[in-house]
């Protein structure tokens, strides 16, 4: 299923930081070879997408998305002959969503929480309000770390910011040898009003060197313990895979770029390697940010967004031609308590599994047969039944994708093989 956001280039007003032209290769059809382009890339679960300015002409480029992000990228910057981007991508999001952070990054870990000794379960208690207030049966959502890799640390800070105990290098090193034992790449350190006196989480930050460490007081320095460490905690989740992923990106464009922060703005790629969490509504953020000029060029000051990608559908609100934000952000279950376009994001694109629940019931996502394979309509071997497909089957979509470059697979070369899925649902 196409992505609907293609304009990512708010913010972008000449070439990418440090930036150098790559070497032409294969061009956009329709591009005059002369010039080259700075242009906004949107990477998503499914498709990656390419639109810029040549003088007065809009260029743009779709395609698929690549198991390793960056080979995608570069071959759309090649075929445009660009020499510097402005980037919005899902990588954070999706991870978040489908509960890949880890296996995306290839590391073992699914993040980690090191609290003050007796708030260990801070994560999982949360806030006391519930989806459904009166349903005693209600069952909260795991966190995204589980509690046997939530450890205690011997130290407090009382609410004024005095010192009641501090750890000693021994609590230190205990802790330390604990994270490390677990098998954990990727720490998130929560001390109890740490955001007053953050001696203790750097001293807890040094003995644990060597390791991906996020510190609350680097990422959300404010009261509310729950929403801190949910925010602490989701940019451990996601670093790993964020340094690797754009590591690799630089490592193929040869240079500095921007990236598109969740607040609609955008920042050199270096300072999102320290806060990856700035990134985890990026792709949705530039959507928005479109939206707002758009909204601005014709004089319709209140629009509904909807931007549905491979694997979510996100929708936000322009009011009086601006974005509206929030700090009250919710990424599937988790509280965001950063500035943020205000998104709100369901795991079905394009791409989403559909599939039969304990109940007997159909449901759709988070899981996304992303681009490889794929849907079953792509051809590609994907065997589980997806948005695009039932839109395929019932006459939604054309034969072919991507301007006749991407057939679709007729509808009864495939329904016969996953009717069986469909059975019992209803």
């Amino acid at each position: 299923m196409p992505s609907f956001s293609f304009c990512r280039l708010v913010g972008l007003q000449g070439k990418a930081p440090g930036s150098r032209p790559l070497r032409r290769g294969q061009r956009h059809e329709g591009s005059p070879p002369s010039a080259a382009v700075d242009v906004g890339v949107d990477v998503g679960g499914t498709f990656t997408d390419f639109v810029g300015f040549r003088g007065r002409v809009v260029v743009s480029l779709k395609l698929p998305s690549t198991r390793d992000p960056s080979a995608a990228v570069l071959e759309g910057m090649r075929a445009l002959v660009a020499a510097g981007m402005a980037h919005g991508t899902t990588v954070a999001t999706n991870a978040i969503l489908e509960r890949k952070g880890a296996r995306t990054a290839f590391v073992t870990t699914e993040g980690f929480v090191v609290t003050t000794e007796g708030f260990e379960h801070l994560l999982l208690i949360g806030r006391q309000n519930r989806p459904s207030l009166y349903d005693l049966r209600i069952t909260r959502p795991p966190p995204p770390v589980p509690r046997e890799r939530c450890f205690g640390l011997r130290e407090r800070v009382d609410a004024r910011g005095r010192v009641l105990r501090s750890p000693t290098n021994r609590d230190l090193e205990a802790v330390a040898r604990q994270v490390r034992s677990s098998g954990a790449e990727s720490v998130a350190i929560s001390l109890l009003f740490s955001f007053l006196d953050p001696a203790h989480e750097r001293r807890l930050a040094k003995a644990l060197r060597g390791m991906s460490v996020s510190t609350s007081h680097e990422i959300l320095a404010e009261f509310r313990e729950f929403e801190r460490s949910s925010t602490t905690a989701l940019d451990a989740y996601v670093k790993p895979l964020v340094v690797r992923y754009l590591r690799g990106l630089e490592r193929a464009v040869h240079g500095d770029f921007y990236v598109m922060k969740s607040s609609g703005g955008v920042v050199s790629h270096r300072a999102v390697l320290h806060r990856p969490v700035d990134i985890v509504l990026s792709g949705p953020a530039g959507g928005v940010a479109a939206a707002v000029a758009i909204a601005r060029a014709t004089g319709h000051g209140n629009l509904l967004t909807f931007d549905m990608g491979g694997t979510s559908a996100d929708f936000s609100t322009v009011v009086r031609g601006a974005a509206s934000l929030t700090t009250e952000a919710m990424i599937d279950t988790f509280p965001l308590a950063l500035p943020v376009v205000d998104i709100e994001s369901v795991g079905a694109g394009g791409g989403s599994i559909a599939w039969i629940d304990a109940g007997r019931s159909l449901r759709v996502g988070p899981r996304s047969a992303g681009a490889d394979p794929g849907p079953i309509a792509y051809g590609k071997g994907g065997e589980s039944v997806t948005v695009t497909d039932a839109d395929l089957s019932g006459g939604v979509l054309g034969p072919t994708l991507l301007g006749g470059r991407l057939p679709l697979q007729c509808a009864r070369r495939w329904r016969r093989r996953c009717g069986s899925s469909w059975r019992g649902a209803g």
